[in-house]
């Protein structure tokens, strides 16, 4: 979806998990999940890569787990004018889809370690909700309306 959207909106893509260190990936394919000191070097890279696009003038889109509102802060200390898009959706569709994914790192079992972390996007924070059912296309197009209505 978020490749679509980026293609929607003509900005630079990038996905999260490329910011990850090997020893993050490593800990992740062993189903330990992250912990917030090995979080914020991460984030602080996605968020260094937000800053340079903004600074640009290109705008981009990256995907990028951040459950909590601290690792947004994170985020939005390198680029303030960063805009979350937090799609929502049960869990049973999330494992549905965690299952069918393939040649990723993160297994399906760390799905309940990230539920329990996320914390939604505070009235104050400058993002919107999305619900993450809809197809792929169907969902970029909504993203791209809503960013659009938003920006």
């Amino acid at each position: 979806m978020a490749r679509l959207l980026a293609q929607r909106l003509g900005v630079p893509l990038a996905d999260g998990d490329d910011f990850h260190s090997t020893a993050d990936v490593a800990k992740m394919s062993a189903g330990t999940p992250l912990d917030d000191a090995d979080r914020r070097p991460w984030l602080e890279s996605i968020g260094r890569w937000l800053r340079e696009r903004d600074q640009a003038g290109t705008g981009a889109v990256v995907s990028c787990s951040a459950l909590r509102r601290r690792y947004r802060d994170i985020l939005r200390a390198a680029c303030p004018d960063a805009f979350f898009l937090h799609l929502t959706a049960d869990r049973d569709l999330l494992a549905n889809r965690l299952g069918r994914r393939t040649g990723h790192f993160m297994p399906g079992s760390l799905l309940d370690s990230q539920l329990a972390a996320l914390e939604p996007l505070d009235p104050d924070e400058r993002g919107a909700e999305l619900d993450a059912t809809p197809d792929p296309d169907t969902l970029a197009d909504l993203a791209a309306d809503l960013l659009a209505r938003q920006l």
